[in-house]
């Protein structure tokens, strides 16, 4: 069967130019920007008929060019795509094979986010996708998708042959990684599990135990609907006030974890003993 090469992504702006670019393969690997992510591991676990696709500033996850075929999506906003304006474009594309990258996929969510231009890629093939309103009928109306959940449930509904995988799709924060406030993380865990539960993607490492489960058994008065929603309705309250104050506390100790780990790598030479 014979793939999308380098540059297939140039020029295509509708949804059918997609769905035809992405039907040849068996798998399409979701990559999350996550510390649970081993691209080794992961690269290895797939034939070589899946697709990767990775999101934005890959320069954290990835420290060497990806063998692999991939492509990358990147959000619009506002002022541009963030790798655009945080001028990161050539660290980012680096990390890519030129022979088995198909390109840029930029996509945007809102109409208040601005498309980039191949010229903002440096020139690498680019496409465009508007999800405008995509997902304003079943999302938070307080908060706005992240790239993976708009592309993980729009692959699902293009009803593709090829299996979607979710690869670190965990919503963990790190000091690497911040889960912003401005997206809903629960209701994103919530609705993506419940797609791998019903078969409709795949979870890369399997869907963790479930302690509620157990729940239903502890009220059999209780249709399973009730619970299900009394849960995520608690979760969610609880996790919108904290994200947005954990997030505050994480930038105003940059510097000082910035600082600790300066001294933390001079550390050796200090504690090193001179020979008698």
């Amino acid at each position: 069967m014979d793939f999308p090469g380098p540059g297939a992504t140039e020029n295509l702006t509708t949804a059918a130019q997609w769905r035809e670019l992405f039907s040849p393969f068996s798998h399409i690997v979701l990559v999350a920007n996550s510390d649970e992510v081993n691209i080794k591991d992961l690269q290895a676990a797939y034939p070589d008929s899946a697709l990767f696709i990775f999101f934005n500033r890959v320069h954290k996850i990835l420290d060497q060019p990806f063998t692999g075929r991939a492509l990358l999506v990147s959000r619009a906003q506002p002022n541009g795509a963030n790798i655009v304006y945080r001028r990161e474009v050539a660290d980012v594309l680096r990390l890519f094979s030129p022979d088995r990258f198909l390109g840029i996929m930029n996509i945007r969510l809102a109409a208040a986010e601005r498309l980039n231009a191949c010229a903002d890629y440096l020139g690498a093939p680019t496409g465009h996708l508007d999800l405008t309103g995509f997902c304003a009928e079943l999302y938070p109306a307080d908060k706005v998708p992240t790239s993976g959940f708009a592309m993980a449930l729009w692959l699902v509904e293009q009803k593709l042959t090829a299996e979607v995988v979710l690869a670190g799709f965990s919503a963990r924060r790190s000091e690497k990684w911040r889960v912003v406030a401005v997206h809903d993380w629960t209701f994103e865990q919530v609705f993506l599990r419940l797609f791998a539960k019903a078969g409709k993607l795949t979870m890369h490492g399997g869907l963790p135990p479930s302690s509620y489960a157990r729940l239903a058994s502890r009220f059999p008065e209780l249709p399973p609907a009730d619970i299900s929603s009394t849960i995520a309705e608690v979760l969610s309250s609880r996790l919108s006030q904290t994200d947005a104050q954990v997030d505050k506390l994480i930038s105003l100790t940059n510097v000082l974890r910035a600082t600790d780990q300066f001294f933390r790598r001079l550390k050796p030479r200090f504690l090193k003993k001179k020979k008698p």
